[in-house]
């Protein structure tokens, strides 16, 4: 068996802490509270330490580490109703939130209410992922190439849709019609994300404008249905 690294990440209240993975499913393992406090929890043979934020350490996701998983989309979708079952909703604003996740990602974040990152990631992400963007891709499809990383691994919806934007001013009128409906598909689930309904209502009724056929339809099924999807996804509770 080879080595083994065990994250040790900062806390300025554990029991806070802890309430949040315990949510998620981790189970304490070891507690101490002398001659300092020190915790450690564990869920799927894998480990995660805390130990007291050291004086004048402020919560600001400065530190995090990554765990590497065999199906990220069943992590996040237990972690979603995990979250949703113990707070009646998603975070998704500030310290103790959990990023979206959509068809085709390899990734999302967790971030706990110390600011702590912690990046699940699949196993089968492949190691040449251009995280800068894809230099052999022109036009809109490179906006959106680069609006997915943005978006996804950076976590920017901001950015993303600032640059989806000022991309179809540029490059729409030569682009095929997939790429103009991958665009405002993206549109629409960004204002979702951003609390902007009507924007997103906007951008469904381009999307509808385009008069996409059944075969374009059927092939951008995924990414027609996110903005749905995601808001079905921060639906609260029901009581």
């Amino acid at each position: 068996m080879g080595d083994t690294a065990v994250p040790v990440l900062p806390t300025h209240d554990l029991a806070r802490t802890l309430d949040f993975y315990r949510a998620l499913g981790y189970t304490v393992t070891y507690e101490q509270t002398k001659p300092y406090v020190y915790r450690a929890i564990s869920a799927h043979d894998c480990d995660i330490h805390f130990t007291s934020a050291p004086a004048g350490h402020a919560a600001k996701e400065e530190a995090g580490c990554l765990v590497m998983v065999d199906d990220v989309a069943d992590r996040h979708r237990h972690f979603g109703a995990a979250l949703r079952e113990r707070f009646g909703r998603i975070p998704t604003q500030g310290p103790g939130r959990i990023t979206r996740f959509r068809a085709g990602q390899t990734r999302f974040s967790l971030i706990d209410p110390d600011g702590n990152r912690v990046i699940y990631i699949a196993r089968t992400e492949p190691m040449e992922m251009e995280y800068g963007g894809s230099a052999k891709l022109t036009g809109l499809a490179r906006v959106l190439d680069n609006a997915r990383i943005l978006r996804d691994s950076k976590n920017d919806d901001k950015a993303a849709e600032r640059a989806l934007e000022s991309g179809l001013r540029r490059h729409g009128a030569a682009a095929g019609v997939l790429d103009r409906a991958r665009a405002l598909a993206a549109l629409a689930e960004l204002a979702v994300a951003r609390g902007n309904p009507d924007k997103a209502a906007e951008r469904r009724a381009d999307l509808v404008a385009l008069g996409l056929t059944e075969a374009e339809r059927t092939e951008l099924a995924a990414e027609l249905g996110a903005a749905d999807d995601l808001q079905e996804w921060l639906r609260p509770q029901a009581d």
